[in-house]
């Protein structure tokens, strides 16, 4: 049943909430409305928005309807799937939440993936898996697809195969025109460069077409040490990872865990290092590297084993849970000893106060470093790790704090950084303030360019900022 408010809003131009659900199947709410609350909350807990409407859109036809409204109501446009990653807030905005669109479509014969602007990543993999497939997903199957894609897309098979950008054969976009359109490389071919690796800001995607690889298995997991071992156990690592093939993508970590009953006793209340990754080569292959570490000292808790590809969730077990956290990070340009005590002294409740509940560095190169840097909008390929710190922050005050601890920690670790971001890592006011570092300058400059030739109104401006002078006012 459509949901309409009894006493319609009127925006810029007399337009009103009745007209645009009038033109679109999906639901439109409005203030007042007893279903806006919950519709407006994102996976982030820290997120508290107020968008002028919300449209709950079943297609693309719907969502194009609705960026329409918005040039005629003067309003400006934001998209959420899951709402894990939002850079600014939805407020005095028009809303598209595409979460109903989940449609995914499996071509086991061309290895594709048609995937809609609402599907989480468990779906896919689920679906693909189903006739022996993999896509390029992230640490977490409850991740939007497309958004995640949008700003890169690292996960645990990206050694091996790249960046999910890299393996996006089309989108189907709707620009701020309100034109339902294609981008590929043979149609739109700039925007399709833009989008792979720009975020939302050239257009509303409402689906992809993706490749899939066969990938059924791999060797997996993490191993847990007391944080007393970190500064031997990361040098240890430093050379493990040095020559490994490109099937292994691995990372160290440092966890702070709480005394909550549901973790293992051995890690309950304390910091620890661990060693994760996945190896999707030969089972046998996999775990004869792990005898680089089990030959060595054994750890607390080793759950490093072959498992399905459907269990790739495990290696970094994400919490499946809506949360109040904030994510930063950075490109990382060694694992010097010093890097590596810096990491400590910031990330580790061993060695002092830390508001981070966990820090990741994930080793890149392999197929990521080996593509055209030119081929799309995402830069730094050549970076050798990406560094990402993660904290809850359930209060203002403990936002406060976690941001300032977080920009001590880069400013401790400067001289170890390449001075570009990831973008996917960083959220809210950070990711809005330096989407200028998450690309080269080149293409930054492309960036503007697309967006003043796609959206010179900067209707899509809760995404990352490419619009000309944009930064510079939001600093102001």
């Amino acid at each position: 049943m459509k949901n309409v408010l009894e006493t319609p809003l009127t925006y810029a131009n007399g337009a009103t909430v009745a007209q645009l659900q009038a033109r679109v199947a999906g639901q439109v709410i409005g203030l007042g409305d007893p279903h806006y609350d919950d519709l407006r909350a994102a996976w982030n807990l820290t997120v508290n928005q107020h968008p002028a409407l919300i449209v709950v859109a079943e297609s693309a036809a719907d969502i194009a309807e609705a960026v329409r409204f918005a040039r005629e109501a003067d309003l400006k446009v934001a998209v959420q799937a899951t709402g894990h990653g939002v850079v600014r807030p939805a407020n005095d905005s028009l809303l598209i939440i595409t979460s109903n669109m989940t449609e995914v479509r499996i071509d086991a014969e061309s290895r594709t993936a048609w995937v809609s602007a609402g599907a989480k990543w468990g779906k896919v993999l689920e679906q693909a898996q189903a006739v022996g497939l993999a896509p390029l997903l992230g640490s977490s199957s409850g991740v939007g697809a497309i958004g995640y894609t949008l700003g890169g897309g690292m996960g645990w098979l990206a050694r091996k195969y790249g960046l999910s950008i890299d393996s996006v054969n089309c989108f189907e976009v709707v620009t701020a025109d309100g034109q339902i359109g294609t981008a590929s490389e043979q149609q739109r071919t700039d925007l399709f460069w833009g989008l792979r690796g720009g975020g939302g800001s050239l257009g509303v995607v409402t689906g992809m077409e993706i490749r899939l690889y066969p990938v059924t298995e791999f060797y997996g997991g993490n191993l847990y040490y007391p944080i007393e071992q970190a500064p031997a156990v990361f040098a240890r690592y430093r050379e493990w990872s040095a020559n490994a093939p490109d099937e292994l993508t691995s990372a160290i970590v440092i966890m702070n865990y709480p005394p909550l009953p549901f973790f293992p006793e051995p890690l309950r209340g304390k910091s620890i290092a661990q060693i994760r990754g996945a190896y999707c080569g030969p089972i046998e292959q996999g775990e004869a590297m792990l005898k680089f570490w089990r030959d060595w000292q054994t750890p607390l808790i080793d759950d490093f084993a072959a498992r399905p590809f459907s269990d790739i969730g495990k290696v970094s077990k994400d919490p499946p849970n809506p949360s109040p956290g904030l994510s930063s990070g950075a490109w990382l340009n060694d694992l010097s000893d010093e890097t590596l005590t810096t990491l400590l002294n910031y990330s580790s409740a061993a060695h002092g106060l830390t508001p981070l509940t966990a820090l990741e560095v994930r080793h890149a190169g392999g197929a990521i470093a080996r593509v055209d840097p030119s081929a799309s909008a995402f830069s730094h390929r050549t970076a050798p790790h990406s560094l990402q710190w993660v904290g809850m922050a359930p209060t203002p005050e403990a936002q406060a704090a976690l941001r300032q601890h977080s920009a001590r920690f880069k400013q401790a670790l400067r001289s170890h950084l390449t001075g570009g971001v990831y973008l996917n890592f960083l959220e809210g006011e950070e990711a809005a303030a330096h989407s200028r570092d998450g690309f080269s300058t080149d293409a930054y400059r492309r960036l503007q360019t697309l967006k003043a030739l796609y959206d010179p109104d900067n209707r899509f401006s809760h995404s990352y900022d490419l619009a000309f002078g944009q930064a510079a006012t939001a600093a102001a």
